[in-house]
């Protein structure tokens, strides 16, 4: 195993030295780049690293399988008559991937007790030890990631450049942030006392709370999967994952990445247990009184049944139930317009707009408005469709029906469907399921596309009524959600942050796109968006017990809490014990010294 960490160290290093070529500084010899380009690397292994020389280890799990025969199928559906097995079919093309048999009430349960002994071994590991384990899933992922993207692509529908940019490159930084910064969050902190108990000592525990679930949304499968499971490992729990029935083809691919990694340090796999079931099984996970905490990725109207179900065992939730977010460009922002629309662009079609916190409403300053439409049709009408273009499949044809009315209600309402608006009948993958990628202006708050996720290809344009911060802040929070959301405008104009204060989101990013996810700040939404929050410092602690321990600061010295004679039991006399209580009270608490003085008279009268 040491071998092998030092043949990736040495071959990290090997490919920064091959750019030692491409450099090319007059005077300076290229020993002395050799020696420089050394030294980075290896500071820059060194930080990722942790300050800490444990090296990944490499491992191997199968790749998923595929039946030996091609099929495409005509009408693919996940539901298949005549069996209970889940039929597991790629979006894009229809091409049948296997079938699945779903978990029983039974197998939840065989899940929950292994996953329980394997905890009680793990929650006695080391910080040092977790990292480690992160470690050699962060050298996987990056040595895989074709191979990662490749069965995410086939499972959901999405494109390969999709994949890159949601499966992989917020996997490794939920995976490096964790490294690098989640001991910190869990290690035991100090809190202060007061002038009454300065003699005590306080601190803040986060223990492990055992077993956590996750109920996770079929958009992106690898990091939907992987992203719990981080941050419960890390904080010492075992986790049991239910992966959507949509997607269940990646799952147990997914599953042997993050099981091989604890296999390969020693460690029990059944740590990290995958449940695939049909919708009305689910309910035995959210209820399950060995399930210590949830968190449920996925829609309002599902979350009440969750919510309802986990009530039962009192068992704490994470809501994520995706939102409507606004992207407001206000007219400051007018000479930035072409960076703009790149990045609506990629906000918005990103995973056929299917993402929680994708762009689903531009606000546009009424200066900018048409100019910022006239840059946006074009671009959205050549957008191309497929596997291996620009947009691709959606996971399914089930929303297609309400997008269309969406669109045609709106077009009633005045709105101009400028691109698109229909399902697409891919020439090339007749059985793909396509929806042309849309572009609708001139949408107004009274319309239902304004207010209802879209969760598709569709970009929802909005003319702010005045220039002012407050009227677009009002715009963006008239629909009843309120996840994330993102501002654009010039540096300098006060506007910009007026509108970020104003804005009803749980998150907020300010000239860009989503930033506050690729830094793992805490992601949660407010609303009808949901509650609690998953990343960052908040997000680990939250599968945590949060255990107060107060104990004697000056316990060698005799400093220790005892109950003076006049509020002892029995109490001989109510009034000299209240008036000594109050005398404690005015010393602790009074606001000026001539009160505290008093209080300490009170005291002495009354002892």
């Amino acid at each position: 195993m040491a071998s092998e960490a030092l043949d990736g160290l040495l071959q990290q290093l090997r490919s920064v030295l091959e750019l030692v070529p491409l450099v090319d500084v007059p005077d300076v010899p290229s020993f002395v780049w050799k020696a420089l380009f050394t030294a980075f690397a290896a500071l820059a292994l060194w930080i990722t690293l942790g300050g800490e020389r444990d090296q990944p280890i490499r491992y191997k799990v199968p790749s998923p399988k595929l039946p030996e025969k091609v099929e495409f199928l005509d009408q693919p559906s996940i539901k298949k008559s005549g069996t209970t097995a889940i039929q597991c079919y790629a979006p894009a093309t229809g091409q049948f991937l296997g079938f699945v048999n779903p978990s029983t009430p039974a197998a939840i349960d065989r899940a929950v007790e292994q996953a329980h002994a394997a905890q009680a071994t793990w929650c006695r590991t080391t910080f040092r030890d977790r990292r480690a384990v992160l470690r050699s899933i962060l050298q996987y992922v990056l040595d895989n990631q074709e191979e990662i993207c490749r069965v995410a692509c086939l499972d959901s529908g999405k494109t390969m450049v999709d994949a890159q940019l949601g499966e992989i490159l917020v996997t490794v930084e939920k995976l490096q942030w964790t490294i690098k910064h989640g001991e910190k969050a869990l290690r035991p902190s100090r809190r202060p006392t007061n002038l009454l108990m300065m003699y005590k000592r306080n601190t803040v525990h986060y223990e492990p709370l055992g077993l956590v679930a996750a109920l996770v949304s079929w958009n992106y499968p690898f990091h939907n999967f992987i992203g719990p499971v981080i941050s419960a490992i890390f904080a010492g729990n075992a986790i049991l994952v239910k992966v959507s029935e949509q997607t269940a083809w990646s799952a147990a691919f997914f599953t042997s990445i993050a099981r091989g990694a604890l296999i390969a340090h020693g460690h029990d796999p059944t740590l990290i247990q995958t449940v695939v079931c049909w919708p009305q099984t689910a309910g035995h996970i959210t209820a399950h009184p060995g399930i210590s905490h949830i968190t449920f990725i996925g829609s309002r109207a599902v979350c009440h049944k969750v919510a309802a179900s986990a009530a039962k065992a009192l068992t704490p939730l994470v809501a994520e139930l995706g939102g409507k977010d606004p992207c407001l460009v206000l007219d400051s922002a007018a000479g930035d317009l072409p960076r703009i629309v790149e990045i609506l662009l990629r906000g918005t079609f990103q995973a056929s707009g299917q993402n929680c916190i994708g762009i689903e409403r531009i606000i546009a300053g009424p200066a900018i408005y048409d100019r910022l439409v006239a840059l946006l049709e074009p671009r959205v009408r050549a957008l191309r469709l497929g596997p291996d273009a620009d947009v691709g499949a959606m996971i399914s044809d089930a929303s297609f029906a309400g997008l269309e009315s969406l669109l045609d209600d709106a077009a009633l309402l005045g709105a101009r469907v400028l691109v698109g608006g229909r399902r697409f009948a891919h020439p090339d993958h007749p059985s793909g399921h396509y929806f042309s990628p849309t572009l609708v202006a001139d949408v107004t708050p009274h319309m239902a596309i304004a207010r209802e996720e879209c969760f598709g290809p569709i970009m929802c344009l909005m003319r702010a009524p005045d220039a002012s911060a407050a009227s677009a802040v009002a715009m963006a929070n008239a629909a009843p959600f309120g996840l994330g959301a993102a501002v654009f405008g010039a540096e300098r104009d006060p506007a910009v942050r007026e509108v970020a204060r104003g804005l009803r989101a749980g998150m907020v990013a300010v000239n860009d796109f989503a930033a506050f996810y690729a830094v793992q700040l805490p992601f949660g939404g407010a609303g009808g968006s949901g509650y609690g929050r998953f990343a960052g410092d908040e997000g680990l602690r939250g599968l945590c017990n949060v255990k107060a321990v107060c104990e004697d600061r000056l316990w060698w010295a005799g400093a220790r809490t005892a109950i003076p004679p006049p509020i002892r039991y029995p109490v001989g006399d109510q009034e000299r014990s209240w008036r000594f209580a109050r005398g404690v009270v005015e010393v602790g608490y009074g606001a000026s010294l001539g009160r505290k003085a008093r209080g300490l008279v009170g005291i002495l009268r009354n002892s």
